[in-house]
């Protein structure tokens, strides 16, 4: 029998306790808008999967293909003999698709900014200068370095502009911030705080794992929506979301690939993307490029979902993108609600302190460009019904 650690037990106890633990749902269908969720059939509204490529037949041939061609596995990392063909495929039309020189696709997001944040500052004479609600893999990559830190309120342009000046003697100045927010559904205003990178010579590195897919022109993200190429130093990207596969991208200028790939520990030292992801990854891209209806579908739901919650008389915070946040307060609230939803065939996240403020919670929709109107007429009377039973309409 294994071990008795008490330390973890304890720790275990402590969080059921306060029904904190986390308790994932099982997945037993593709994740396409209605699917087998713990044994029933279910409409999905609590997924990264925004255009709904998971399933594309263009996608699944491309990554059945690249299996049957090189194998389930590349054997090596990159760095040394793991680097095939169709991982230099799938960066270069990355790089075609954002409009910039040059990708580099590490094995996640996650990875990306744990492995490029720590190599782009060095010392205490150094600044990292961080955005409040910043994702945690960004803080997780900022710890890992000993650069000065300091983090300005939230989308705070006036705050980041003074924190700016304080360090105006700082050799490095790093600006890191969320694109798209993913708990609230809202944007950095990423023109202004370009402009105000170049304004005190400093990087900017945004992460925009959440955008990417969803904002610009046919997906390209922010720094395509706000036309700030080859001014936006570092740009994170994810495949497992809107894109449908999985993965990390590093975007940018070809100086920038190089420094990643030869400095950044978490894509030196992981195995390399097996040849059917990566050929994945190339045929998503290719998809959105040439199918934009995907993007404009899902904006369409978007707003039809954004506008009828509203006229039920839902808050929605301050949500501009697919991530529609129905604003609960307290924690029971927001799980009480999650409850309703998937008694009557929905499921969503309910997101509780420790995760937002104690008195911001908040149960959070993402939309797809999978859902039919049908759906959503469904998912629309499962709120309305669930909203007046506890109370919250």
């Amino acid at each position: 029998m294994a071990r008795d650690i008490p330390w973890m037990r304890e720790r275990f106890e402590e969080l059921k306790s306060q029904n904190l633990q986390w308790e994932p749902p099982t997945l037993e269908s593709a994740s396409t808008p209605r699917c087998q969720v713990n044994g029933t059939q279910m409409l999905m509204l609590s997924a990264n999967n925004y255009l709904n490529l998971t399933t594309h037949p263009k996608v699944i041939a491309a990554s059945v293909a690249a299996t049957e061609k090189y194998g389930a596995g590349s054997g090596s990392v990159r760095a040394i003999s793991g680097t095939m063909d169709i991982h230099l495929e799938a960066e270069q039309k990355v790089a075609e698709f954002k409009g910039v020189e040059s990708s580099l696709i590490y094995s996640a997001g996650y990875t990306a900014n744990v492995g490029l944040i720590p190599t782009l500052v060095t010392g205490k004479q150094d600044v990292i200068i961080s955005d409040e609600l910043n994702h945690g893999s960004i803080i997780d990559g900022v710890r890992l370095t000993k650069a000065s830190r300091a983090v300005y309120p939230h989308n705070d342009v006036g705050a980041l502009e003074e924190v700016l000046r304080q360090h105006k003697g700082s050799e490095r100045k790093l600006i890191i911030t969320d694109g798209v927010f993913s708990m609230d559904g809202d944007i950095a205003p990423l023109d202004q705080i370009t402009d105000l990178a170049e304004e005190h010579n400093a990087m900017v590195f945004v992460d925009d794992c959440h955008g990417e897919g969803v904002l610009g022109e046919g997906g390209a993200g922010i720094v395509d929506h706000f036309k700030l190429q080859g001014r936006v130093d570092f740009e994170i990207g994810s495949f497992s979301k809107a894109l449908g596969v999985q993965g990390g991208i590093v975007a940018g200028s070809e100086q920038v690939r190089n420094h990643a790939l030869n400095h950044s520990r978490s894509w030196l030292l992981s195995g390399s993307q097996p040849p059917g992801v990566a050929a994945a990854q190339k045929a998503a891209v290719e998809v959105l490029m040439e199918e934009p209806e995907h993007h404009q579908r899902l904006w369409d739901n978007t707003d039809r979902f954004r506008k009828e919650m509203e006229s039920l008389g839902f808050d929605l915070g301050f949500s501009t993108t697919p991530i529609i946040p129905v604003m609960c307060g307290e924690s029971s609230v927001a799980k009480q609600l999650a409850i309703e939803m998937g008694k009557l065939g929905v499921v969503v996240g309910a997101i509780v302190f420790p995760m937002v403020s104690r008195d911001k919670a908040r149960v959070r929709n993402q939309l797809s460009a999978g859902l039919t109107n049908e759906n959503l007429d469904e998912i629309l009377m499962a709120y309305e019904k669930a909203g007046r039973t506890i109370g919250l309409i």
